[in-house]
């Protein structure tokens, strides 16, 4: 997604690291790398991997919804206490969200969101419930990931097919009571 701004009408991005559009009377924050990076880094000191970050919410109030995971072990309650408290510390010291923003913390639950590249690989020999651009949702192995732009998805009774990750819209790791 770069670091590019994308205005869409009259709204303004209003904040350096997030993207804002404007769809009706709700507005949604778009990701860029560098805000994914930042909470990401910040993560990683505390021995923790970002499964996923969405910001949503309103201009004046953003929701942040951190998911995060410490393979091998579970997330504790104590887990998400740590995060949600290093990341208030910086958030409240002049983080790209402004002062006003409501922060939640939790484990990425049994459907763990596949979310980047690193998570595509890491997952490989997996199943996933993934919506592709074009296919619609559907369950699949994940059989490679051959660059960064790239993952070989073989559909239950399908063959091996390559997909740009760019055309996936939603995948989660598939729990072994799905389909």
């Amino acid at each position: 997604m770069g670091g590019r701004s994308v205005d869409i009408g009259d709204t303004r991005a209003t904040f350096p690291h997030v993207m804002r559009a404007k769809f009706g009377p709700r507005f949604f924050f778009m990701l860029t790398e560098s805000l994914v990076e930042a909470f990401r880094t910040r993560l990683e000191a505390l021995g923790f991997d970002l499964a996923d970050l969405r910001i949503g919410g309103t201009p004046n109030r953003p929701l942040v919804q951190v998911r995060i995971d410490c393979p091998p072990r579970n997330v504790t309650v104590e887990d998400c206490s740590r995060a949600s408290r290093a990341l208030e510390q910086w958030l409240d010291a002049g983080g790209p969200l402004g002062n006003r923003y409501v922060l939640e913390v939790s484990s990425p639950g049994i459907e763990r969101p596949v979310r980047w590249h690193r998570h595509w690989v890491q997952f490989v020999g997996r199943d996933v419930n993934v919506k592709l651009a074009g296919v619609g949702r559907v369950r699949a192995r994940i059989i490679a990931v051959p660059t960064a732009e790239i993952v070989v998805l073989q559909a239950q009774g399908g063959a091996e097919r390559e997909y740009r990750l760019s055309d996936v819209r939603d995948a989660r790791l598939a729990s072994d009571t799905d389909g």
